[in-house]
């Protein structure tokens, strides 16, 4: 029972695709789930002649719930259209998926930001759980974002990395991370925590300690001085958006 399927995320990654296709071409199906790109994403794929499907996009955990009823294989490989399977990756995954007893499997992704590999600050080796039997997985629906799958059977570990060419500019990161703030504020709220106007600031402080220093992110230079305090600032926002909800009269979680 060693199938495999790939499928890829994408919505506007016309310029990621390619190499992202070339990289996985070793599966058995390919699959590109689209959430309505408005560029040429679709046309490249196509191209390619691997199977499209189009399904417009609520947040994440959904989308990838919804790639759970595509493949045609036992397995499952989820991969980002700005991320790619290296060669060593690649036998590993078929060694993997030709075990019995394991059902799903992390992979260590080795994140490339602002071109430069990091290797510390919380970026590696980030791990995730990607390759699985999908008759067996679900995502949490109160994960919207930074999504979480769940799997029946053990899980193991593969050692090659999932090479992930992450944000190319700050400004780039900038903008994904004030939309992952508004999800991960929400959340937050949802579970009724109460939040008081200290936690800006206390919150912002620990999450620089825990890039900069637990994770050692000064090992990182000057980007993960720049990556600590830019997690910094956002987590404080987090907490700012939290708040604000809860003074809000007549607030509906």
């Amino acid at each position: 029972m060693s199938g495999l399927t790939v499928i890829i995320l994408t919505y506007n990654e016309e310029r990621h695709l390619p190499d992202c296709l070339r990289s996985v071409a070793f599966a058995d199906e390919v699959i590109v789930l689209d959430s309505c790109s408005t560029d040429r994403t679709v046309e490249v794929a196509q191209q390619t002649g691997v199977r499209v499907v189009q399904h417009a996009f609520r947040d994440y955990a959904d989308q990838r719930n919804f790639g759970l009823t595509l493949p045609s294989h036992p397995w499952l490989l989820y991969v980002d259209a700005d991320e790619r399977a290296s060669a060593a990756l690649v036998q590993e995954v078929r060694q993997a998926i030709s075990q019995d007893g394991v059902k799903g499997w992390w992979l260590p992704r080795q994140n490339i930001l602002f071109g430069h590999w990091i290797r510390h600050t919380g970026w590696y080796p980030d791990y995730q759980f990607r390759l699985f039997q999908p008759h067996l997985a679900h995502y949490r629906v109160d994960r919207p974002v930074h999504e979480l799958v769940q799997v029946e059977g053990a899980s193991g570990y593969l050692e090659s990395p999932l090479v992930h060419y992450n944000y190319d500019t700050v400004g780039e990161f900038w903008e994904k991370q004030k939309y992952y703030s508004q999800f991960d504020a929400q959340s937050l709220f949802n579970q009724n925590i109460p939040v008081y106007a200290r936690h800006i600031l206390t919150q912002s402080l620990r999450e620089f300690y825990r890039r900069y220093v637990s994770l050692k992110g000064y090992a990182d230079g000057r980007y993960g001085l720049l990556l600590s305090m830019l997690m910094a600032y956002f987590e404080g926002l987090k907490y700012a958006r939290v708040w604000r909800l809860q003074r809000k009269p007549g607030a509906q979680r």
